[in-house]
């Protein structure tokens, strides 16, 4: 007997992308405020904050694809 999962798909899909656009956004407002207040960042919080802009691209983009497209043509 096969087992199938019962996984709200547009949910999954919706949470990821506000995931996505929450990391982009605090870091780029880290980026741009902690310069504004603090002066020049050392640099591995620098790298934190641009990694944090790139996942949250890259989360964001990709979570609506693999959780609204691609899971629910697989079930």
């Amino acid at each position: 007997m096969v087992q199938t999962r019962n996984m709200d798909h547009a949910t999954m899909a919706k949470r990821g992308f506000l995931l996505g656009a929450g990391l982009f956004v605090v870091g780029a407002l880290g980026e741009t405020v902690g310069q504004a207040v603090a002066g020049p960042l050392p640099g591995w919080e620098q790298l934190l904050l641009t990694n944090m802009e790139a996942f949250g691209i890259l989360i964001g983009l990709l979570s609506p694809l693999v959780f609204g497209i691609i899971l629910p043509l697989t079930e």
